[in-house]
């Protein structure tokens, strides 16, 4: 029997017995389309169902999962085999040896004896959750997840292993290392681990082979259809400065991350303020700390933080569009509030596509590379006029934020009392944030059920609780599953404000 948990006011979280009934509810979805869902993330016992409120309803979406429930779909045929040479040289290993009651050789030739296969993807493209009948354990995962594992890493969480395509931040116990090219977005076939995929661990000496196939073909990369124009040259750019557009929805699937712009308003209005679509690429600059020359006469507009703008070191406005004459030097000092800003150009930035978006997501390694000093931005064509307007009405980021919260799919497994402590506490952002989540520091939120929770789908805005109990805010870049329980949801539209939260500000969760 299916049920429904929520998962904010855009998702539906699809939760049925085991990854057998999680196969078979996810390809009679599949198979039987809904207008409105916008994507279908199959994990260990769930699928998370996506759509847009705005083209049906939870309600809607809830009849049309109970009926594709009774569906009987056509059998999947397996995947290819694959092998993956392997070091077994993780930091983890012995420890996690020890934790089994084994010898930690014993563990090495257990994990290279099993057939594994890839039961689901997710979490970052091409990591791969691989599942086997011959493997006995259930691994716990590391009380407080590593901030960086390297790529190539292998590791264990409950009765998976998988191994980490580039680096990211991650919980698992890490066994092994394998140099295989995991995901490679300009390849023919981007995932070595497909779905389905029968898979086993070498050693390393072995190089991979995909049995029973033609073989890799890796694609030539994309060829710009025109003419792009040099806009700016970067002289400065700050902590961090990225490409961003409105990113990659719909691809959860595939492993991908929405990723794009965090504060999608700002980019829209800068966008808008030059006559750009407001889908078009601009530039996200962490903190300010960004000077640029331009190349040639080039229209502009600054959103986002408070910060103060100059040209020429002459004071400009932001929230309005400005001339920069060739030669013009633009400088944004650092923010005095908020976190990010936004540089619209006209004509939009111009930057190779990765699976149909420019943005640059940092946990995947898709998109443009972040800007260095004497990097040239190009820009496209410009489709609009200038607007009339020469301002935008803003205000300017709290320091205090206040945004509404939405039961998560998980609130059951706390204590009532952090359930209520999630409301009640005024939160302290930390140091530790970035585009893929925002950690709070506050009281340890207290677990009623301490057992490992099977990855699961999850989605910017969610809440997850790590052992160590402190919320973290998932956002744009953050993983599309996890093993985390999702205590509670933020909207959708509240995103935007909690975007430009920085180290030290403070934030209040509302019910609603």
């Amino acid at each position: 029997m299916v049920i429904l948990r929520p998962m904010g006011e855009r998702a539906v979280l699809a939760e049925v017995a085991d990854l057998a009934a999680v196969t078979r509810l996810h390809a009679a979805l599949a198979a039987d389309p809904l207008p409105g869902v916008d994507d279908l993330v199959p994990a260990a016992r769930t699928v998370l169902v996506s759509f847009d409120p705005r083209r049906t309803s939870a309600a809607v979406v809830g009849a049309w999962v109970r009926a594709a429930e009774t569906a009987v779909p056509d059998a999947a045929p397996p995947g290819p085999r694959v092998e993956v040479p392997v070091r077994y040289d993780g930091v983890d290993l012995a420890d996690t040896a020890e934790l089994l009651g084994i010898r930690p050789d014993d563990l090495v030739a257990r994990h290279r004896a099993a057939e594994w296969t890839v039961a689901f993807t997710g979490f970052a493209p091409g990591f791969a959750y691989l599942v086997s009948p011959d493997w006995p354990f259930d691994v716990p995962r590391l009380a407080r997840p590593r901030t960086r594992v390297p790529a190539g890493a292998v590791g264990l969480a409950g009765s998976f292993t998988g191994a980490y395509p580039r680096d990211t931040p991650g919980g698992w116990r890490l066994i092994a290392s394998t140099d295989a090219v995991l995901f490679d977005p300009d390849a023919a076939e981007p995932v070595l681990l497909p779905p389905r995929a029968r898979v086993r661990f070498v050693p390393a000496r072995v190089r991979v082979r995909v049995k029973g196939d033609t073989g890799r073909v890796l694609a030539p990369p994309p060829v710009s259809a025109r003419q792009a124009t040099p806009a700016l040259r970067i002289l400065a750019p700050g902590p961090l400065a990225t490409v961003q557009d409105l990113g990659r929805p719909g691809r959860a699937s595939l492993g991908v991350a929405r990723s794009g712009a965090l504060d999608r308003a700002a980019l829209r209005i800068a966008n808008r303020l030059v006559g750009n679509a407001e889908s078009a690429a601009g530039i996200e600059i962490t903190l300010g700390g960004f000077r640029a020359r331009a190349e040639v006469d080039t229209w502009v507009a600054v959103t986002g933080a408070l910060a103060d703008v100059s040209v020429d070191g002459r004071a400009a406005d932001a929230y309005a569009p400005l001339l920069l004459p060739a030669g013009a030097e633009l400088s944004i000092a650092p923010a005095r509030a908020g976190l990010r800003l936004y540089l619209a150009i006209r004509g939009g930035v111009d930057a190779p596509t990765a699976l149909g978006s420019r943005a640059t997501d940092v946990l995947a390694g898709l998109g443009p590379a972040p800007l260095q000093a004497d990097a040239v931005v190009h820009s496209g064509a410009a489709v609009g006029e200038i607007p009339a307007i020469d301002g935008f009405p803003w205000s300017v980021p709290p320091s205090v934020l206040e945004v509404g919260l939405g039961r998560g799919p998980r609130a059951e497994w706390f204590a009532p009392a952090a359930v209520d402590a999630v409301i009640e506490t005024t939160w302290t952002v930390s140091p530790d944030l970035d585009r893929i989540g925002i950690r709070l520091d506050g009281p340890a939120l207290a677990r009623v059920r301490h057992e490992e929770l099977p990855s699961e789908g999850m989605r910017p805005g969610a809440i997850q609780v790590p052992p160590h109990g402190r919320p973290v805010i998932l956002l744009a870049d953050g993983p599309v599953t996890g093993g985390y329980p999702v205590i509670g949801v933020v909207p959708d539209a509240a995103l935007d404000a909690l975007a430009q939260v920085r180290p030290g500000d403070r934030v209040r969760f509302r019910r609603g």
